[in-house]
């Protein structure tokens, strides 16, 4: 005997079947279909008759509604919150006197310190993972230490010591070395003195002609004039200043702790006049000593690094751990002349040769 189901209603769909067939189930599925695509004819065609009802005033606005939404949809998701902006204001408005956090900004795109960009530590760790497959990574222990952890050693630095860039952690910390820290280096420089003195003079005359000659930079002080002098600015050379200066330049080379190829590295001629002034900055990074070797030496001029002050003196070697606060200045009288010193960039005595390898790939300008 064979079951035939007669035309179900609506109360019968709802009924429990003990054995429903394929054929009933099929025809279910394709009535409710048919009513499915009934009910979708009739709502289309409701919508376009309620369009063809609208008169163009209606429409007008309802246009003119939908672009206002879109631009402010637009303009809401352009907005950056309040407190950024105002933070923002204040650092650009610090930045047009060419200063932000007591240090002279060059607004270069490829300026470490000038481009605060996002996601540096994962730059720097891709950086440290491309060197070590090239190379090793045996003694790169205090570095990759240094990259995974670099925010919190950064935020828990103490107020006197706080490198903007770069903290490589386990360095002994002092704000100034001995001259034993890099003896080959100093020794070296003080013996050219007179090379790199004769060279600043002939360089200086340039000034009694213009206010400032080709080469020169003028940083924002407080107070007073600060002029530099670079032949190597951030890991990259000058060439037309190193023309200028070509026996200053050769010496450079015969350093053997000079850092002359990532950003951390510079050395230059700098300049202060007398009543001048530099804000208390910090510098980068603990991974290098500055040396300043005294070319000219007027009476009332101090270098402060750490709270600690120092007298520079002309021929003698200045090293110190530029991490730290500090400030300069030059408190003498008009006819003593400028302070000048000749600046260059070393290692920090502690910071292994592997290790200086890898900062320098890690670091490279450019990269």
């Amino acid at each position: 005997m064979v079951w035939v189901p007669l035309s179900p209603t609506s109360s019968d769909r709802r009924a429990p079947l003990r054995a429903p067939s394929t054929t009933t189930m099929s025809l279910e599925w394709l009535m409710d279909w048919s009513w499915s695509l009934d009910g979708l004819r009739d709502f289309i065609a409701t919508g376009i008759q309620s369009f063809r009802d609208c008169d163009a005033t209606a429409l007008v606005a309802v246009a003119c509604l939908l672009v206002l939404f879109v631009w402010y949809c637009y303009h809401v998701g352009r907005e950056q919150p309040r407190a950024y902006a105002t933070v923002n204001a204040l650092m650009q408005s610090a930045e047009a006197n060419g200063v932000q956090n007591g240090f002279v900004y060059c607004h270069s795109p490829e300026c470490v310190r000038c481009s605060h960009h996002d996601g540096l530590n994962q730059k720097l760790y891709h950086n440290l993972q491309e060197y070590a497959k090239r190379y090793s990574w045996s003694g790169m222990g205090r570095i990759h230490k240094g990259i995974r952890e670099q925010g919190r050693y950064l935020n828990s630095r103490p107020s006197i010591q706080k490198p903007e860039v770069f903290f490589l952690p386990d360095l002994p910390t002092t704000p100034y070395f001995s001259r034993d820290a890099q003896k080959h280096d100093v020794e070296l420089l003080e013996r050219n003195f007179q090379t790199i003195l004769c060279e600043f003079e002939t360089l200086y005359k340039a000034f009694s002609n213009c206010s400032l000659p080709q080469g020169w930079k003028m940083n924002s002080t407080p107070s007073g004039q600060w002029f530099t002098f670079y032949l190597v600015n951030q890991g990259m050379c000058v060439p037309r200043n190193c023309r200028r200066c070509p026996r200053t330049y050769r010496l450079l080379g015969s350093l053997r702790t000079c850092i002359g190829n990532n950003v951390f590295g510079n050395a230059c001629i700098s300049v202060l006049s007398p009543g001048t002034v530099i804000a208390e900055h910090y510098g980068p990074t603990n991974i290098r000593i500055r040396c300043h070797l005294g070319l000219k030496t007027p009476s009332n001029c101090e270098l402060v690094v750490g709270g600690e002050p120092q007298c520079w003196a002309e021929g003698r070697c200045l090293l110190f751990d530029d991490s730290f606060l500090h400030t300069a200045f030059h408190e003498g009288a008009p006819e003593e002349g400028p302070r000048v010193v000749f600046m260059v960039d070393l290692w920090h005595p502690n910071v292994a040769a592997a290790e200086r390898q890898a900062l320098d790939f890690i670091f490279a300008p450019g990269r």
